[in-house]
C-alpha cells in the first residue's frame, strides 16, 4: 500500500509492512536489485549518488542517550573505511522533540550531521558525503532505528560514481525530503523486533 503527496513522495511499507515512512521522490528500492539484510532497508535516488538506509541495530544500553548518534556515526565511518584522522567529522548533533515526531514510542531521538571522505566498492578514490544520521531509540524493543542519508558533495573523477556527462536528470533530495522520512516513521507492527 502506497500513497502518493502532490510532491512525488510516497508512503512507502519497510520492513514487511512492519513501519512505514515517506519516501523521497526518485526513489529505487535497492531490494529490487540484490540482497538486503533483513535488518536494513535501502532506496537511491534514481538520478544521483544519493542514498538513504534504515537499518534495525542493536540497541547500545552502554551508549548515553547523548552520545549515541556520535556512537553510530562512528560505527559507519568504520564500516565506511573513513575513520582515519580527516576521513570522518561530526558536525552537529541535536535531540528530536517527540511533538515533531510520529514514532512515538521512541524514548529520545537525535538528528546528527557530520562528514565523511568515503570510497565506493572498495575503490582508492574517495568521495566526500554529507551523512545526516537520525537515531531513534526504542530500549523496550532492545532496539535502536538509525535512519542514515547520505549526500555526497564531491565526487572523485576516478569514482564509479562520476557522472558520465554531469547531467542530473531529477531534482536531487535535500534535508527537508530527509527531516520529512524522520517525522513520518511509524511502528505498525512490534514484532518486527523479535
Amino acid at each position: 500500500m502506497q500513497s502518493t503527496s502532490g510532491n512525488g513522495t510516497e508512503v512507502r511499507p519497510l520492513f514487511g509492512g512492519a513501519l512505514s515512512a515517506v519516501i523521497p521522490h526518485s526513489a529505487s528500492d535497492i531490494s529490487e536489485l540484490r540482497e538486503i539484510p533483513d535488518n536494513q532497508e535501502v532506496f537511491v535516488h534514481k538520478h544521483t549518488d544519493q542514498s538513504l538506509m534504515v537499518d534495525l541495530l542493536e540497541y547500545q544500553a552502554q551508549v548515553q542517550d547523548i552520545e549515541a548518534a556520535r556512537y553510530h556515526f562512528e560505527d559507519l565511518a568504520g564500516s565506511n573505511e573513513a575513520s582515519s584522522p580527516g576521513f570522518s567529522k561530526v558536525v552537529h548533533v541535536e535531540p528530536l522533540t517527540k511533538s515533531q515526531l510520529s514514532l512515538q514510542e521512541c524514548s529520545c531521538a537525535f538528528l546528527l550531521t557530520g562528514t565523511q571522505r568515503v570510497s565506493k566498492f572498495n575503490e582508492e578514490a574517495k568521495n566526500a558525503v554529507n551523512v545526516h544520521l537520525g537515531l531513534f531509540r526504542l530500549p523496550q524493543f532492545s532496539t535502536d532505528i538509525l535512519v542514515t542519508f547520505n549526500d555526497p558533495t564531491s565526487i572523485s573523477p576516478l569514482s564509479s560514481s562520476a557522472a558520465e556527462d554531469g547531467a542530473v536528470i531529477s531534482a536531487p533530495w535535500t534535508v527537508q525530503d530527509f527531516l520529512q522520512l524522520l517525522q513520518s516513521l511509524r511502528l505498525l507492527d512490534p514484532g518486527v523486533f523479535g
